[in-house]
């Protein structure tokens, strides 16, 4: 009887035990509706594909969806790294942080956020970040303590600040790449079309047509992707050594186009975009197919 009694106690134990845990959890399984992402990336290593919405982070990981269970913040400008990410935007409404967030960083999956700069002075739409060298690259709406009006960028982590011509580059930006590890090389998405720079910004070439638009810019290792938008979306991979242009299969997007990209830095066979209509794609085999994460802002 004793030893019956022991072990049910220590079955009880066990369970309480485990309980805690998943009640103290940062994330939660999430199965529901994503509206208004701003961003997307693999944030940290092999941590999983992050959205950035605008009422916090939502996770796409081995095939099954989380949330964050705190933190609901707006996040704008948002860029993963190799130890997480780094974002502007807005606090959630039960947030002490100050109004707008400046620039943050966070490595431990958004569950803490570190000021960068700017906190509570300015919120940067269109910023980039290089995924391992964290150096910053972004444009700046209105002045502030620091900069005035204009594109600026750092390779001092934010500490330091230094202006940026940006010659040729045209239109409205809606995207900003840098490259992983060689911040020498930057793109833009614009309402114009695809920019590409070889000299930090400084100057910038199209890489599309006359009349196309440029949709999302994402740097790999190896080489640049963009969306655009001619007559239809596209998906295409730029090799800035020989001047390689190649279009990518992607599934029918009527109406839509491609507002971000993401390719897993651990594996380039990995990638997935959001779409401006709100679905988004996986492919695990390099585009050759594909399988919906999102559709009609809805998990899948």
């Amino acid at each position: 009887m004793k030893r019956k009694a022991i072990g049910a106690l220590l079955a009880v134990i066990m369970l309480a035990g485990c309980s805690g845990e998943d009640t103290g959890s940062f994330e939660a399984p999430y199965d529901g509706e994503m509206n208004h992402v701003h961003g997307m990336g693999y944030a940290g290593n092999d941590k999983g594909l992050y959205f950035a919405s605008h009422i916090g982070l939502k996770i796409y990981r081995d095939g099954e969806w989380f949330e964050t269970t705190d933190n609901f913040h707006d996040y704008m400008g948002f860029n993963a790294t190799d130890d997480g990410f780094i974002t502007s935007g807005h606090p959630s409404a039960d947030s002490e942080l100050p109004n707008p967030l400046g620039i943050q960083r966070s490595v431990d999956g958004g569950e803490t956020l570190e000021e960068i700069a700017f906190q509570g002075e300015t919120d940067f739409h269109a910023m980039a970040v290089g995924y391992n060298s964290h150096d910053l690259f972004l444009i700046n709406p209105a002045p502030n303590s620091l900069l005035e009006a204009g594109v600026y960028r750092s390779t001092k982590k934010g500490e330091s600040w230094q202006p940026v011509k940006a010659e040729g580059l045209e239109g409205e930006v809606t995207g900003l790449a840098l490259h992983p590890t060689d911040s020498a090389f930057v793109a833009a998405a614009t309402s114009t079309g695809i920019y590409f720079s070889e000299d930090a910004g400084e100057s910038f070439q199209a890489l599309t047509a006359e009349g196309e638009r440029g949709t999302a810019v994402h740097f790999t290792e190896q080489g640049l992707y963009f969306g655009s938008f001619g007559t239809a979306a596209a998906l295409m991979q730029y090799t800035g050594e020989n001047e390689a242009l190649k279009r990518l299969n992607i599934p029918a997007l009527p109406e839509d186009g491609i507002a971000f990209i993401a390719v897993n830095p651990a594996n380039d066979q990995e990638l997935a975009f959001y779409t401006l209509r709100g679905d988004a794609y996986f492919s695990e085999d390099g585009t050759q197919s594909w399988k919906p994460l999102l559709q009609n802002s809805k998990t899948q």
